[in-house]
């Protein structure tokens, strides 16, 4: 896929954070986007202050409802032609210890983070296996998926982004048949509305000593996208905090 030939790009949860930028910088090498967040308000005033409204839709839902996909999709479909990238960034991240996590908050986990990327994907994935030509698919993960932080307990919300990196793999090597890509970006901390005011404490852990900006991630999946040869690579994106410490 090529995002300079004004591709068709889905992005969740790009009202806000990594996913905004992401939608950003696909606008600015010429692709269509359809942006995504449970707000519709805010999604919609989002949609606007992007500009360049004739490659732009909104479509605001929660995709862990199987309709969200769906509509997502059919928006695409009516208002571009068809559908070439998705990147599935929507999802819910807070620290909590480990007995103290509910049910009912490990059920939003599961549905926000897995669940939700599974279904969006599968509706995505039938309509690129419709129009025959590949595409490609970019999940959002988190490298602390493979190097915790003692003193960050968030079981609930990493074992759903572990199912987010299997899936990942999986479809990889599923999809390839079909000349459909699958790939990962997995950050490090970065700055976004989600981590809140303090988050420049965490920047030590890295041996680049910063925590990362939407920017830097938003170009990780840039490249992903247009990485013709790449598929079932997890690509981390995190200033050397896997490698080491500064």
């Amino acid at each position: 896929m090529d995002t300079k030939k004004e591709a068709t790009a889905i992005v969740t949860g790009s009202s806000s954070g990594i996913g905004l930028e992401v939608a950003r910088g696909l606008l600015g090498r010429g692709g269509n986007v359809v942006v995504n967040g449970r707000d519709a308000k805010k999604l919609s005033r989002i949609a606007s202050q992007l500009g360049a409204e004739e490659r732009v839709a909104a479509v605001p839902g929660d995709i862990g409802d199987v309709a969200t996909g769906a509509a997502l999709v059919r928006t695409a479909v009516e208002r571009f032609g068809r559908v070439d990238l998705l990147v599935n960034n929507a999802g819910t991240f807070e620290p909590k210890p480990f007995v103290d996590v509910t049910e009912a908050e490990l059920d939003g986990y599961w549905n926000g983070n897995l669940r939700g990327t599974y279904l969006t994907t599968q509706a995505v994935v039938r309509q690129m296996k419709r129009q025959g030509d590949g595409g490609a698919i970019i999940n959002i993960g988190t490298v602390l998926i493979d190097h915790a932080i003692g003193g960050f307990p968030a079981s609930a919300p990493l074992v759903s982004k572990g199912g987010v990196h299997a899936l990942t793999i999986c479809l990889a090597a599923e999809l390839a048949a079909d000349q459909i890509r699958v790939n990962m970006v997995a950050p490090g901390v970065v700055r976004t509305p989600l981590q809140g005011a303090g988050v420049d404490a965490y920047g030590g852990l890295a041996l680049l000593g910063r925590v990362g900006e939407v920017e830097e991630i938003s170009e990780a999946v840039l490249y992903l996208a247009e990485a013709t040869f790449v598929t079932g690579h997890i690509l981390a994106v995190d200033g050397g905090f896997t490698t080491g410490r500064a």
